[in-house]
């Protein structure tokens, strides 16, 4: 009887110490739309192939196209599509636009945020200053500016963006590259919505336009269900299969 004790007693106190797994947190019920938005440096069809397989499991998806003018206009974009939704929403967002999510993820309907090799800043903080506390990504050094505009070199989207895809395929999207307004970039958000939103992040591991250990650093802030991927930055396009299978998990698809 005592050694039945003392092993439930050990069973109680590791189970007490232990981290609470996946399976143990509470798992959002079925979600049928998804909202997704890009980054910097594309447009809404770089998530054409995570759109697909989402259709294919019976979800409503739709892509924003980001202004990628200023932050209040790029997270009016994306709330006009979150308007439009019937029901609880999954919002989700690559690179850039974790600042959109972040900050228009507050809407009622929106039952989940998921962050794709994504910024993730906390109300009123200031993402440039948080960068510096981290190595600095190679892909900085390859933006340019014609006035007012932003964009990345050839080179820079090549060999530090889009790395690990065909190189046929990077020289399509960089022919299609959207530029920025460098106001956009100055934005801060005015909320958080992953402080009080069930959220899910995918690292990229071998990321060099976000440094992964920033990555790493902001899933761990928020406490979100987080996947490791070995992909560049643009995991949506190199690595489809992971990032929609992350998403379907926020959506209770899993």
């Amino acid at each position: 009887m005592e050694i039945n004790r003392r092993t439930a007693v050990t069973a109680l106190a590791a189970t007490l110490a232990a981290p609470l797994s996946l399976a143990a947190q509470p798992q959002p019920g079925k979600v049928g739309n998804v909202v997704l938005v890009h980054g910097l440096f594309v447009d809404g069809s770089s998530w054409v192939d995570v759109i697909g397989r989402l259709q294919s499991r019976g979800l409503n998806v739709t892509a924003v196209q980001n202004p990628l003018t200023t932050l209040p206009e790029a997270v009016d974009a994306c709330r006009r599509v979150l308007a439009r939704q019937e029901g609880p929403t999954v919002l989700v967002g690559h690179s850039f636009s974790g600042m959109i999510v972040t900050e228009a993820g507050s809407a009622p309907n929106v039952s989940a945020l998921v962050y794709v090799a994504a910024r993730a800043p906390d109300a009123d903080e200031d993402y440039a200053m948080l960068v510096k506390r981290f190595p600095a990504a190679p892909a900085s050094t390859g933006i340019v500016f014609d006035g007012d505009e932003g964009r990345l070199t050839e080179d820079a989207f090549l060999h530090d963006f889009a790395p690990d895809l065909p190189r046929q395929k990077a020289r399509v999207l960089y022919a299609v590259q959207s530029p920025f307004r460098k106001a956009l970039t100055t934005g801060k958000v005015s909320q958080a919505a992953w402080r009080f939103k069930p959220s899910f992040y995918a690292v990229s591991a071998d990321d060099r336009v976000i440094d992964p250990g920033l990555q790493r650093f902001m899933a761990k802030r928020m406490g979100a269900s987080t996947v490791e991927l070995a992909s560049s930055h643009v995991s949506p396009i190199s690595h489809p299969d992971e990032v929609t299978n992350l998403i379907l998990r926020a959506a209770g698809h899993a």
